[in-house]
């Protein structure tokens, strides 16, 4: 019965989405490797603060996103509408850069800026991979998604790669950062025209009628909300990934860390650039692998690749900063081999009937556990700035302890499911 000839590609609706998150991606990775440099500069005469207050701004931002994509997931399962709530969060997030440009008034626009930037996130991120999913035939799921994170990623790479040589025409060879807030102002103002180009691809979207009067006719089994219920696997993952999280700060950290061990903004950006880059060219194969392999065994390596480069980075000297230019690259393997896989892991344990709340579970505590490690990391990095990333190498050397004689993978059978 299915036309076979037809809906084999990527559809159209996968593409249009897809060009959205790369011009959205361009954008935003044009902003993010400035921003800790930005807030010192803002905060010139207040040196001191620099850290916790780095640490506030992306601790409220990344857990913001978290927790709000449980909440919208719901919505859009509610309403049965996926497109609206997809072209808001866009239009958010593009809007929200705007308030850098009042970040003369104070450190609190940048922190503003980079929340409703994370509400965009947080708003539009299920209900598009819902649209995605329910645009695209079964049997090339992985392709559609793959085919978006691709398009993700290329973005992300194209927006360092042009800040990286936006950066070099404004730098300043005596302070090796940007000559003057008006220099960053030109650069938030450019990457605002990324943004708004990606959000018309979803005005061409053709969004699935479901039908209403059959589903109340049949409705779906409730989903379980009572986590002490979920599989005990489950509950220690979940207890794993806020320990993990504690001590998974900011990627602003990191930057600082680079640009105080002696290297130019516009250097840092490039490494910046490399990570994003080894991400993307690793995030498929490593799927693939932990398909083969199994789950666990890759978030293991994952995590303690982790731990390894944490650790590097509370080491390294500036005689030694060169050793920069390895451990980037290889935080993006750490990226590669467990983004994806995280999530894969709790859909092979979560029940049946509830893997998208078992998903939502998973996000929150995420996000539960990123404001305190954002404020943790700023408050270490005042008092020590190797600090934060020694810290953060042994929470995840604890997570692999957690994981290795606490957790089972659930087999092709399945562990606890009948």
């Amino acid at each position: 019965m299915r036309n076979t000839g037809k809906k084999k590609g990527i559809t159209r609706n996968v593409v249009l989405t897809g060009f959205t998150s790369f011009f959205t991606d361009v954008s935003s990775e044009m902003i993010y490797p400035l921003l800790q440099a930005f807030v010192s500069m803002i905060m010139a005469s207040k040196k001191a603060l620099l850290g916790p207050i780095l640490g506030i701004i992306e601790g409220i931002a990344e857990s913001t996103a978290s927790l709000l994509k449980v909440f919208f997931g719901y919505y859009s399962d509610k309403t049965q509408n996926r497109k609206l709530p997809a072209i808001a969060g866009y239009s958010t997030s593009a809007l929200a850069k705007f308030l850098l440009l009042l970040s003369c008034f104070g450190w609190y626009f940048v922190l503003l800026a980079r929340f409703f930037d994370r509400v965009g996130k947080g708003v539009r991120t299920a209900p598009r991979d819902a649209l995605i999913s329910e645009s695209t035939p079964n049997e090339i799921q992985g392709k559609a998604f793959g085919f978006h994170r691709g398009m993700d990623f290329a973005g992300a790479t194209l927006g360092a790669l042009i800040c990286f040589f936006l950066v070099l025409h404004f730098i300043d060879p005596i302070t090796k950062t940007l000559k003057d807030l008006d220099s960053f102002y030109i650069l938030f103002l450019i990457s605002i025209i990324p943004a708004l180009i990606g959000i018309p691809f979803l005005f061409f979207i053709k969004e699935k009628k479901l039908h209403t009067a059959q589903t109340t006719k049949n409705p779906r089994p409730k989903p379980n909300l009572n986590i002490r219920q979920y599989d005990k696997n489950l509950q220690i993952f979940f207890l794993a990934q806020l320990i993990f999280t504690l001590g998974n700060s900011s990627n602003q950290f990191l930057l600082l860390r680079s640009m105080n061990l002696g290297y130019a903004l516009s250097t840092v950006v490039l490494m910046y650039l490399i990570f994003n880059l080894s991400t993307s060219l690793l995030s498929t194969a490593f799927g693939s692998l932990s398909d083969r392999i199994g789950r666990k065994k890759l978030l293991i390596a994952g995590y303690g690749l982790y731990a390894v480069v944490y650790i590097a980075f509370g080491f390294i000297s500036h005689k030694t900063n060169f050793l920069l230019w390895f451990f980037w690259p290889v935080y993006g393997i750490y990226y590669a081999m467990t983004e994806g896989v995280e999530k894969a892991f709790v859909s092979d344990i979560a029940p049946k009937d509830s893997k998208a709340t078992a998903l939502g579970f998973y996000h929150t505590i995420v996000g539960v556990g990123l404001l305190p490690a954002s404020i943790i990391a700023g408050i270490l990095f005042s008092l020590l700035p190797s600090a934060p990333f020694l810290f953060g190498g042994a929470l995840a050397l604890v997570t692999v302890v957690i994981l290795v004689f606490f957790v089972k993978e659930k087999g092709s059978e399945g562990l606890t499911q009948s």
